[in-house]
């Protein structure tokens, strides 16, 4: 069978491999990928930049946003429905957070992701799983279920908030979402269903972006965001870029006791001037809150089924900007300006 491998550490090493069909094993379930997102992960992957291969292979199957098809009654599933994997796996030691199921907090760094870390992942026309790490997606979601891994990062970062928010009393009414990509996208998403005035900032100034924005009910804005900080100080703050200009200003302007969640992975070896005395008064004086979130345990998983359930279908599609055919996978992988969501199809 076909699927999409990399030697991690080794740019130009991705290619489409011909590989052996996963065995049967009664203790676990046999399935179908049906789509697979690509994001900035697997792109730093393809370039040689991240990724770890399982012990004893050279090369990683890549692929970690999945929803794929059972293929045989096994546990509670039915050949044919359709599910999301769970990508991180708790460490075998395990560690306290590991052993509470909360893999996503794993405290030693022994955890193993799909696709990313030591696990092969999901972009192989079929795949084993175990079936307690398999999420079971609602009929009316169908296929768009490949954005329920992008959406269990953000619903975890809203329930991080929200614990966060009732260290006292809280009224958040604005929420500004920094970043116009598939994830900011859905946290955007999730702060209309709070029911909070949301404003979405991205560079992109026109296009697919600003619409997604205006049909979800939100403000989009673009160019000076210290102006807009001075103007609009948001309660929340979920910065999705990763840009570290962009990192710096949300933690210095906004409102009192506002709650910023960095969703972002910044790249490393970019620096800007900081006065770093000068923020920490902002922060201590105000009760800011500014914290780092990524990955998501199943809990957050079936929040994102449970929020993507209730948005508007016709909205979700439009995210995904490109469906590409396995045997164009290198296409996924080239940016254009519209893109928000491309995934790879590997099945009808």
């Amino acid at each position: 069978m076909r699927a999409l491998t990399v030697i991690p550490g080794k740019a130009g090493t991705a290619r489409l491999d011909e590989i052996a069909a996963p065995p049967a094993d009664a203790q676990q379930l046999t399935l179908q990928s049906v789509a697979v997102g690509v994001c900035g992960t697997d792109a730093e992957i393809v370039a040689g930049d991240y990724g770890w291969s399982p012990a004893g292979r050279e090369r990683l199957v890549l692929g970690h946003e999945c929803v794929a098809r059972v293929m045989r009654d096994g546990a509670d599933f039915k050949r044919g429905d359709l599910v999301v994997p769970i990508v991180r796996r708790p460490d075998p030691v395990p560690c306290a957070c590991c052993a509470a199921g909360e893999w996503d907090m794993c405290r030693n760094g022994q955890y193993t992701e799909h696709g990313i870390k030591q696990l092969d992942g999901f972009c192989a026309e079929q795949f084993n799983a175990d079936p307690g790490a398999l999420v079971r997606v609602p009929a009316g979601l169908g296929p768009l279920a490949v954005l329920v891994e992008p959406a269990s990062v953000v619903a975890k970062a809203w329930e991080h908030i929200e614990r966060i928010g009732r260290r006292a009393y809280w009224a958040p009414r604005r929420v500004l979402v920094t970043g116009a990509g598939s994830v900011g996208l859905l946290a955007a998403l999730l702060g209309q269903q709070r029911g909070l005035d949301v404003i979405l900032f991205d560079r992109a100034t026109t296009g697919l972006k600003p619409e997604l924005a205006h049909a979800l009910g939100a403000e989009y804005a673009s160019g000076d965001l210290a102006a807009l900080l001075a103007d609009k100080p948001p309660d929340i703050v979920l910065e999705c870029t990763g840009a570290t200009p962009v990192v710096v200003e949300v933690m210095k302007s906004n409102a009192p006791g506002c709650v910023t969640c960095l969703v972002g992975v910044s790249a490393i070896g970019r620096s800007v001037s900081l006065d770093v005395g000068a923020l920490n008064r902002a922060i201590v004086l105000e009760n800011d809150v500014v914290f780092g979130s990524v990955n998501a345990n199943r809990r957050h998983y079936e929040l994102a089924v449970e929020a993507l359930s209730r948005a508007d279908p016709a909205w979700l599609s439009a995210l995904i900007t490109r469906r590409v055919p396995l045997d164009r996978w290198g296409d996924a992988l080239q940016r254009t300006a519209d893109d928000v969501k491309v995934v790879i199809e590997l099945a009808a």
